[in-house]
């Protein structure tokens, strides 16, 4: 990343804020580093059939010619030097991640020895780069998420890189809501400041329809995108604050970290830290702080964003950038439609006759073929669940 520039003093920062604001400028052009951080550990429940356990919904190529890896790492690409780059993911995942990105990563792809969620693996993260460069501005990046104007969201990143580098702030970019999606966690934003940042009233995770309803009348609520940008020093200690039974664990782990010991360690203290998104474990408890206390920002971001979290999100948005007469999306060895609408269909290697059916989601592999209503394709992953009992040689 090139020379980082002075970011604006929000308007109501405290002299003692302000001094200690400038005094950081004034030192990041020398300490400011940049290190995305890409979590892709996710066995992507939803897109099954396609996603496994092994080849799961981030190393799938669901549209173009890259899989969702790929893009995100590519999409990174103009905002840190290659060498910045890590990949937290799990031993199923790594082989293929690693081939994707052309061997690049090296040390730098932890693979978790348990699943462990969010929080613990940004957390170690944090704790391992704390250690060297504490300093430096860690971006978390869900390894799955379709973004149509790259160009915008890496400027956006770029500011939230500086208003992380100016203090212990914690920022995360929020998605304005064209529907009262129950799916998504959202930001209560508050305070207008300078240059489209606001400061965060709250979090809250995934409310029910009434709620999802409320927050998007109300107007200042955004989905929260997963995105997250602070300093490693930053969120180490927002993780020893409020997750103060994990944080020992991880401290250990990253101290072992490059040493021969390391992958002992790892394999026996990580499945002991507690199993939380870093929503639960800091971004909530520290919204309760209150809006000027947290250091809470939520940067407004418009780039086309996407988590194509489900069989009918793909659906949505293939229809929308390459559109259809009878509003079916299919991939297969041809076709004939007769009286059917609104379905996606997935059987690239046969040939495919629909009459009469309207709104299914039809996906076909090797070995399954899911066949389920277009608006419930999100409970795709409970399939899984039952599978995991029953048949768990289709995970």
């Amino acid at each position: 990343m090139g020379a980082v520039r002075c970011i604006r003093v929000p308007d109501d920062f405290t002299p003692m804020q302000r001094t200690k604001c400038a005094r950081t400028q004034g030192q990041m052009q020398a300490k400011a580093e940049f290190y995305p951080i890409i979590l892709a550990g996710g066995s992507g429940t939803r897109f099954w059939p396609r996603s496994r356990r092994s080849r799961a919904k981030q190393v799938l190529v669901l549209e173009g010619d890259r899989s969702m890896i790929q893009t995100t790492a590519e999409r990174l690409a103009p905002l840190a030097p290659e060498e910045n780059l890590w990949v937290i993911t799990n031993s199923l995942l790594a082989p293929v991640i690693s081939e994707q990105l052309h061997n690049l990563l090296g040390e730098r792809m932890i693979c978790e020895p348990a699943a462990r969620n969010t929080a613990p693996a940004a957390g170690l993260a944090a704790f391992i780069l704390e250690r060297a460069t504490p300093d430096a501005v860690l971006g978390i990046f869900p390894s799955d998420q379709v973004i149509g104007d790259e160009a915008t969201f890496r400027s956006i990143v770029e500011q939230g890189i500086r208003l992380a580098a100016a203090g212990d702030n914690i920022v995360v970019l929020g998605i304005k809501p064209d529907r009262a999606e129950t799916g998504y966690g959202y930001i209560e934003s508050g305070q207008a400041l300078a240059d489209g940042v606001t400061r965060v009233r709250r979090f809250t995770e995934k409310p029910n329809r009434e709620r999802a309803e409320e927050f998007l009348e109300a107007g200042n609520y955004y989905w929260n995108s997963g995105i997250f940008l602070w300093s490693a020093r930053t969120l180490a200690n927002a993780i020893r604050e409020h997750l103060s039974e994990t944080a020992p664990i991880l401290e250990k782990i990253a101290a072992a970290h490059q040493t021969p010991e390391f992958d002992a360690v790892f394999s026996k203290l990580y499945p002991e830290c507690e199993n939380i998104s870093i929503d639960y474990a800091v971004l909530e408890p520290r919204s309760a702080k209150g809006e000027h206390r947290s250091n809470l920002y939520c940067l407004p971001a418009e780039f086309g964003w996407s988590d194509l979290g489900s069989w009918s999100a793909l659906y949505e948005r293939q229809l929308a950038r390459n559109g259809s007469r009878d509003g079916n999306v299919m991939e297969s060895a041809g076709a004939l439609v007769l009286d059917a609408q609104g379905n996606y269909i997935y059987s690239p290697k046969k040939f495919i006759a629909l009459v009469g059916v309207h709104n299914l989601v039809v996906v076909e592999t090797e070995d399954a073929i899911l066949i389920a209503a277009r608006d419930r394709s999100q409970d795709v992953g409970k399939i899984v669940k039952e599978l995991a009992a029953l048949h768990e040689e289709l995970l």
